[in-house]
């Protein structure tokens, strides 16, 4: 499972957007400030979450007539509904007689006889009689369980309301969650019944039953008017039957609910399907972080004071007492580069904390960001530290230009029903990492010197992802080697692909002898020690055949080359990938082995973007795996599907024909027909077709003869 590829670059974006729709970051990273321009009123569908949440609150607490006001302003349509104005008037009468004041006890009187009881009148057939039975909850108390009424008295019942109306609520403002946060939920549904099925011990599971909750609101109740639509296709209903785990009758109300629309159906009821919003907020963090896409300290929500620096502060460097020399006089800068940099500042969190509010006080400080520049440096650890010191300061001075660009947590200050912990938000990058804070023994000890600093091996690690993904792939090498020569002996394959990058583009700018020295010394003697190389070596000198301007082909896959650099390179220095990403790799793994069990295509994996979440550029490696180090791992998965290598589907996702391993076409229609009669999986249903020649009715009959 762990060796799946993925997509980063797409769920970069999706997790993104899920930030930003559920306003966690600003967008500005140099106002610490929340400004109007990105409050919640500007996303409607943000602000329609929002209220089912406080609706929600107000029901759990019982104040009914919060929630009815809430319903009177953003969507007065449903109580016109009277189903649902008698819910709601009976569960306010039990309330206020749970209250047990004298008052209350009034106040419950004048309910039943300016509300309940109107409303019972035509609310539907059954609704007199259960006004008739709440009635009782006046002489049996709440605590006697015994009671005919126990149940009227129970707070389940509020909590199904609960659920009920957040249903209801939800699809009238079509307030459904991101992409990705439905895309969660389904993808680790399908995860854990694949696992249960073939008996895999899943990889994630820590995660998944603390992520995924075993709770789901109760569907929307269909409306009468919607019982005159015309029968639904059978395969959109068994579509939406096994996607969500529904029953046959719970996917025709759920269609009949949303007007026979089948993607609106399947968000109403995957939305059903309850997260554990404060860890998913935390893994998203986490993600953000080590991707490089929010800062790795969380914003005041006040702008602090300006930044002074005295001898006697932690992160003051003098020309004696520090380690990077800050050249004042230098006048060159790499591209990218601002004129303030932040490397002394790294050690420091609480300096940290307001990088911005450091440029636009203090005056302009300049790093030398050459290379090949001396440096006077006042360790006497030799010229090996000195090298690792560089490769540090270079770093960093990259990582302030990268991360003036990233964008600040927020977090959920608006929803008070989701307010971290305080302990939480005040922690650094260490804490939002999961790290090795137990330095490696032995071999697997950084070799030339040890990077103590979580903030300076986090930098390092987004510095080399950065250069990989814009085909710096020369500076990468050298940079790392810097700070560890052994690292590219136990990844010869991301030298390889490094070098690859270097020798395509040496070729595409028609420097043919540079590109043929970069073959000779590094990609040969590569791939003499590893014959799986051979053949893209050969892919890739035939770039010396090409045009200049072709040389290059296809654009050159640096994201996923700069993301399995990121999480090697992490991997040395002590920094664990996020928790995200092993959950993505193995329920994708698992999407992708379901549906080859249920022989079709998953027909709502575009619409949850899964689909983009597969499509991973083709590798320089046209026969390499990327992961070497997972290969035992990934086998234990893998090797418990059993699928018939001569099953071919549909490449359009409707699946309108199967061919069974014995080459029997198989009709939609007659798959169908057995699993409904027979309530099959959808594979066993086609391996019994497949026994007698496709005919669904000969199957029936020989199972009930």
């Amino acid at each position: 499972m762990e060796s799946m590829s993925v997509n980063w670059e797409t769920l970069d974006n999706l997790v993104i957007d899920f930030a930003k729709s559920e306003n966690l970051i600003e967008d500005s990273p140099s106002s610490t400030a929340f400004t109007s321009s990105s409050s919640p009123s500007s996303s409607s569908s943000y602000h329609s979450r929002l209220i089912i949440r406080q609706f929600r609150r107000s029901l759990e607490s019982g104040d009914i007539d919060a929630a009815m006001d809430l319903l009177q302003i953003h969507a007065p349509s449903i109580l016109l509904d009277h189903k649902i104005l008698f819910r709601l008037q009976k569960q306010k009468f039990i309330e206020l007689l749970r209250k047990g004041k004298t008052e209350d006890r009034d106040s419950a009187i004048d309910c039943l006889r300016t509300s309940l009881a109107p409303c019972a009148l035509d609310a539907y057939p059954e609704a007199y009689e259960e006004f008739k039975h709440v009635l009782l909850a006046f002489i049996y108390d709440k605590d006697d369980q015994s009671s005919p009424v126990a149940n009227e008295w129970s707070e389940m019942r509020r909590i199904d309301l609960v659920g009920l109306m957040s249903s209801v609520l939800r699809a009238h403002l079509h307030a459904y969650d991101p992409i990705f946060s439905m895309a969660l939920r389904y993808l680790i549904s399908i995860h854990r019944a694949y696992c249960l099925r073939q008996g895999v011990t899943s990889p994630i599971s820590d995660l998944t039953e603390r992520l995924l909750l075993e709770e789901r609101d109760p569907p929307a109740t269909p409306q009468d008017t919607l019982y005159e639509l015309p029968p639904f296709d059978e395969v959109d209903i068994q579509a939406l039957a096994h996607a969500v785990e529904l029953t046959r009758q719970g996917a025709i109300d759920s269609l009949r609910f949303a007007k026979g629309d089948l993607l609106q159906a399947f968000q109403n009821e995957l939305c059903r399907i309850r997260l554990d919003v404060p860890l998913l907020d935390k893994l998203v963090r986490e993600y953000c972080v080590y991707r490089g896409i929010v800062d790795s300290v969380i914003p005041k929500q006040s702008i602090p004071a300006p930044v002074k620096f005295s001898p006697q502060d932690p992160g003051y460097c003098s020309s004696r007492d520090c380690s990077l020399e800050l050249d004042c006089n230098a006048g060159k800068h790499s591209d990218g580069e601002t004129s303030v940099t932040n490397a002394h500042l790294d050690g420091s969190p609480e300096n940290n904390a307001d990088v911005t509010s450091v440029q636009q006080v203090v005056v302009e400080v300049r790093c030398a960001s050459e290379p090949t520049s001396n440096h006077e440096d006042c360790s006497t650890s030799g010229s090996q530290q000195l090298e690792n010191l560089r490769v540090l300061q270079q770093s960093r001075l990259h990582g302030n230009g990268e991360r003036n660009k990233r964008k600040r947590w927020r977090g959920r200050y608006d929803d008070k029903s989701y307010l971290p912990d305080a302990s939480f938000e005040e922690h650094s990058i260490s804490t939002i990492i999961s790290t090795t804070s137990k330095e490696k023994q032995g071999s697997e000890k950084l070799s030339a010197f040890e990077i103590n600093n979580m903030e300076d091996k986090f930098e390092i690690m987004l510095a080399m992802k950065e250069l990989a993904s814009k085909g710096m792939a020369a500076k990468v090498v050298d940079e790392v080697n810097a700070i560890d020569p052994n690292f590219f002996v136990q990844n010869s394959v991301l030298l390889f692909q490094l070098k690859q990058v270097e020798f395509l583009k040496l070729v595409c700018s028609g420097d043919y002898n540079a590109a043929l020295r970069v073959a000779c010394s590094h990609l040969g003697p590569l791939a003499a020690n590893d014959p799986s190389l051979l053949k893209p070596l050969k892919e890739t000198l035939l770039a010396l055949l090409r045009p200049k301007e072709d040389a290059l082909g296809n654009a050159l896959p640096l994201d996923a080359l700069a993301a399995s650099l990121q999480v090697a390179v992490g991997r040395r220095l002590g920094v664990e990938e996020p928790q995200l990403m092993k959950i993505m790799r193995a329920t994708l793994y698992t999407h992708s082995e379901w549906f080859k069990l249920q022989m079709c295509k998953d027909r709502f994996e575009g619409l949850l973007r899964i689909d983009s979440l597969k499509e991973v550029n083709p590798p320089f490696l046209a026969a390499v795996s990327m992961a070497k180090s997972y290969a035992d791992s990934c086998t234990q998965g893998s090797s418990q599907v059993t699928v018939s290598s001569g099953t071919r589907m549909s490449e359009d996702g409707s699946s309108p024909t199967q061919v069974s391993s014995g080459d029997v076409i198989c009709d939609e229609n007659a798959i169908l027909k057995v699993m409904e009669f027979l309530a099959l999986p959808r594979a066993d249903a086609i391996h019994l077709l497949a026994q007698y020649n496709g005919n669904a009715e000969t199957v029936i009959q020989q199972i009930f003869a």
